[in-house]
């Protein structure tokens, strides 16, 4: 049975083209991933969904009265009252059927005499007991503890009103009222950017088992690995749909791609010989198409880039490291009385890079905050050695000039303000950032199309370590695999706060884990093989 049908959608904003031809369909215990660059259109999809736009042209057709739930990477509860109230309002029905039955087990007590009214309220007992067990009312309360628990919410987070927590925090409470609504249609755009590893567990659990239906945006491919049974990319204003999860969808796609590659050999030749053929004429060259020059812009995106690794190795050849960068000496910091860490020694090296991982709040971004001398620790010290410089990528975000060109703004970074023109811009070009795009006003980006600007100024910087908190948060997958080789290639040394297992597994030769409780503990090597330790260990 199908819930939600897509047919020959077309979808333009002004003169820009987002959708083409587009045909989908979810039906009941379809889970779909829906992948694809920075904007290519997979929340203007979602949004069609909901009713929220309408197509250009063709037709979405939604089943009447069909319940859907909808969360964003920006939505937000808000209000004066705390989130507990918010979820416990939620079950007013339960509750309604409680009411009734303490009321009718007050009747029976009052009609013993009565058997026909006796049998009347047996009856609507027995019917309202069935209405409990159907809706699973007696476990309404411990489902509320369970997802605030697993969302990571304290006792003092849940009485807190609403109004008064953190973005992120009103962000997470609305991800546990679309969960609790239990809709028969789940639509979730980025629901991981908040979380930690324990919470994405359990998250990937609740959708495992869910009973409708869910089509889910997400750059997390551990997630969309353990939660999807379809992959539907948005390439090209059409989508193209891959049966299985992520592994299968890359393990597919290359095969499709090989089909198409002499078609899109033979389009671009094409398209260079019309260029060729327009430069010829004297009053084309006076007035150049831009219609065409666009077109040969979205034609080198889709064709395999030059190979990645000479590109970035080449970039970083006259950057100096020493071997030694940073030293933390039995480091320490505490709020209100709480200890966040303690005695915490290591040291930073040319080539490493260290993923600091662990529950939310405790304390990662904070020893981030102390190493970028943003905070000053409670005890111990932060040593950096003479010659060793740092970048902090949230800095960097936070302080881009919207009026800013792409070119402009990355060009007078550091080792870029050096580097031959040709050379940056096919660095930018692995960031997806074709050469029409480079005069592009920073103010006018999306979300991830900034976060690749910041990325692309840290690393190209000059900086012998990089500090990323949570690099991958707004970036596409294309973007995020880009970002990935950068920073194995980089010489100096990385520290990158994430959540995301499989960057982590691709990044990381070292991790500093926090558990929550005060301990860090450093581990050699990746996620997985921290996981295979951990498990052998128990085994």
């Amino acid at each position: 049975m199908s819930f939600i049908r897509l047919q020959n959608i077309s979808k333009s904003y002004e003169e820009t083209l987002v959708l083409r031809d587009v045909f989908f369909r979810l039906s009941q215990g379809d889970r779909v991933g829906l992948i694809g660059r920075n904007g290519t259109g997979k929340t203007t999809i979602l949004r069609l969904i909901l009713g929220q736009e309408e197509p250009s042209s063709g037709t979405v057709d939604v089943n009447e009265g069909l319940p859907i739930g909808y969360f964003s990477q920006f939505s937000e509860l808000d209000g004066n009252v705390p989130i507990w109230n918010v979820l416990d309002d939620l079950f007013g029905h339960i509750k309604a059927i409680e009411t009734e039955l303490e009321e009718i087990s007050d009747a029976l007590g009052e009609t013993s005499s009565d058997p026909a009214e006796l049998d009347r309220l047996l009856h609507r007992q027995a019917a309202l007991l069935d209405q409990m067990e159907h809706c699973q009312g007696w476990t309404y309360h411990n489902r509320i503890d369970t997802v605030l628990t697993k969302l990571g919410f304290s006792e003092v987070h849940r009485q807190r009103p609403i109004g008064q927590l953190s973005g992120g925090w009103r962000n997470r409470a609305a991800l546990a009222k679309i969960l609790l609504q239990d809709p028969k249609v789940l639509l979730l755009d980025e629901p991981t950017n908040y979380l930690d590893v324990d919470g994405l567990q359990w998250l990937e659990g609740w959708l495992q088992a869910l009973r409708g239906a869910l089509i889910v945006v997400s750059h997390d491919r551990h997630f969309l690995d353990a939660v999807t049974n379809r992959i539907v990319e948005v390439e090209n204003y059409h989508l193209q749909e891959y049966k299985g999860n992520f592994t299968q969808y890359v393990r597919e796609k290359p095969l499709r791609l090989k089909s198409l590659q002499r078609q899109f050999e033979h389009e671009e030749e094409l398209l260079a010989f019309e260029a060729e053929a327009i430069s010829d004429r004297q009053e084309a060259a006076k007035d150049p198409s831009r219609a065409l020059q666009r077109r040969l812009a979205n034609v080198k995106k889709r064709v395999t880039p030059r190979p990645v690794d000479r590109i970035v190795t080449g970039i970083y050849r006259g950057l100096y490291v020493p071997n030694n960068l940073c030293r933390v000496e039995r480091l320490g910091h505490a709020f209100d009385d709480q200890s966040l860490f303690a005695d915490l020694t290591f040291e930073i090296q040319r080539g490493e890079r260290l993923a600091i991982i662990g529950p939310n709040g405790c304390g990662k971004s904070t020893l981030v905050n102390i190493l970028t001398e943003d905070l000053e620790p409670s005890q111990g010290r932060v040593v950096w050695v003479k010659g060793a410089t740092y970048v902090y990528y949230n800095q960097i975000l936070a302080q881009l000039d919207p009026k800013d060109t792409i070119t402009h703004a990355v060009n007078i970074t550091g080792m870029a303000y050096l580097a031959p023109r040709k050379q940056v811009n096919r660095f930018l070009g692995l960031l997806q950032f074709s050469e029409m795009d480079l005069n592009q006003r920073i103010g006018t980006l999306s979300g991830g199309q900034r976060a690749r600007v910041a990325l692309a100024k840290c690393l190209l910087s000059g900086a012998s370590v990089v500090v990323l908190d949570e690099p991958t948060n707004h970036l596409d997958l294309p973007s995020t695999q880009v970002i990935e080789r950068a920073l194995v290639h980089f010489p100096g040394a990385v520290v990158v706060v994430s959540h995301d297992r499989f960057f982590i597994d691709k990044v990381a030769t070292r991790l500093l884990a926090f558990n929550g409780q005060g301990d860090v503990k450093e581990i050699p090597g990746n996620w997985t093989i921290w996981q295979a330790s951990e498990e052998s260990d128990l085994g």
